[in-house]
C-alpha cells in the first residue's frame, strides 16, 4: 500500500474528478452507475489525501512544475463533487464538504496567481491553466444544491471572464510559441472543458436564461470539443503520463453540457432535434475514455517502478 501511495501523482485528482462527474452523466440510466463511479472516485479522493500527508514534501515539490500546479485545482472541484453524493444522506457533512472545497480552491487560485500568474512567462502556460480559474465554476454547477444558486452565478462570472480572457492566450501559447513539454501534450484536451463547465454552471445556477449566452457557450463547447476529438488520435499515440487525466473531465463535461442543454431547449418549448444524437455520442465517448484513463492508471500504480518512471 505504501509503495503505491507513493507512486500517486497529484495529476490523478483529475481522473477522481473525471469519475465524479461521470457519475452525474449517467445517472439517467441508473442510480447503481453513478454510486460505483462516485465510490471509485472517493477512493481515488482517499489515495489523494493519504499522498499528501504521507509525502507532504514531494507534493510541495511537484508544486514547482506549473503543469502540476495548475491541474491540482481538480482535487478541489472533484470535491465539490464528490459532496453531492452524500447529501441525501448527511446533508450537513455535504455542506462542509462543498465549503471545503470551494475554500481550497480560492487557496490554489491565489497561490498559483502568487506563483506563475505574477511571474508571468509564457513558457510556464499551458491548457491546464483554465482548471485554476475557470474549474471553480463546478461550485456554479453544485451550488442549487445547497441552495446557493447567488454564490453559483458569482462564480460563474468568474469563471467566465477569465474564461474568455484565458483563451486567446493559451491558443498563443500553443499555435505560435510551441515547444509543449511532451508529459504536458495531454493537457491539449483540456481546451474541451471551460466552455462546457461555463454553459452547465450557467445553466444550473441562473434561473432566467439568457438565450443568447446558452447558444453562444453551447456553440463554443461543441466546437472545442470536435477540436480535441480531431487532435486526440495523436494524443493516444503518446506513452502514458499522470497527464492523461486531462481525456477524462473535458469530455465528460461536454457531455454534460449538451445534455443540460437539450433538456433545457425541450422544456422552453425550443426543441433541437439532431441535440440528442450528439448527446448519446458525447455520452459513449465520455464514458470510453474515462475508463480507458482509469485502467491505464491502475497498471501505472500496480506496475513494476522501473516502468513507471513518469513526470508531470
Amino acid at each position: 500500500m505504501g509503495r503505491i501511495i507513493k507512486k500517486v501523482p497529484i495529476p490523478m485528482a483529475g481522473l477522481m474528478l473525471g469519475l465524479a462527474a461521470l457519475g452525474n452523466l449517467i445517472q439517467s440510466y441508473g442510480d447503481v452507475y453513478r454510486n460505483i463511479l462516485g465510490g471509485i472516485s472517493a477512493v481515488l479522493l482517499l489515495l489523494l489525501i493519504l499522498k499528501i500527508v504521507a509525502d507532504p514534501k514531494g507534493v510541495k515539490e511537484s508544486m514547482d512544475n506549473p503543469v502540476v500546479a495548475s491541474v491540482s485545482p481538480t482535487l478541489s472541484m472533484g470535491i465539490m463533487l464528490l459532496a453531492t453524493y452524500i447529501k441525501p444522506y448527511y446533508p450537513s457533512v455535504s455542506y462542509g464538504m462543498w465549503i471545503v472545497g470551494l475554500g481550497l480552491h480560492v487557496v490554489l487560485i491565489l497561490y498559483f496567481t502568487k506563483k506563475y500568474l505574477l511571474n508571468f512567462n509564457i513558457k510556464k502556460v499551458f491548457p491546464s491553466w483554465f482548471i485554476v480559474y475557470v474549474g471553480i465554476v463546478v461550485g456554479s454547477v453544485t451550488a442549487p444544491a445547497y441552495n446557493q444558486a447567488i454564490i453559483g452565478q458569482y462564480l460563474f462570472w468568474f469563471g467566465f471572464i477569465s474564461y474568455l480572457v484565458l483563451l486567446p492566450i493559451v491558443i498563443y501559447r500553443i499555435v505560435k510559441v510551441k515547444g509543449i513539454p511532451e508529459p504536458a501534450l495531454p493537457t491539449i484536451a483540456i481546451f474541451a472543458a471551460p466552455a462546457s463547465l461555463c454553459l452547465a454552471g450557467y445553466i444550473n445556477s441562473f434561473p432566467n436564461k439568457n438565450m443568447g449566452i446558452v447558444g453562444f457557450l453551447a456553440a463554443l463547447s461543441l466546437i472545442m470539443l470536435a477540436a480535441v476529438l480531431l487532435y486526440m488520435p495523436k494524443l493516444l499515440k503518446l506513452p502514458f503520463y499522470p497527464s492523461y487525466s486531462s481525456y477524462t473531465f473535458p469530455l465528460v463535461i461536454s457531455g454534460v453540457a449538451i445534455k443540460l442543454t437539450n433538456g433545457f431547449l425541450a422544456k422552453s418549448g425550443n426543441p433541437i432535434a439532431w441535440l440528442k444524437p450528439i448527446v448519446k455520442f458525447e455520452e459513449v465517448i465520455a464514458v470510453l475514455f474515462v475508463l480507458y484513463v482509469l485502467i491505464k492508471y491502475i497498471q501505472f500504480l500496480f506496475s513494476s517502478p522501473k516502468a513507471t518512471t513518469v513526470k508531470a
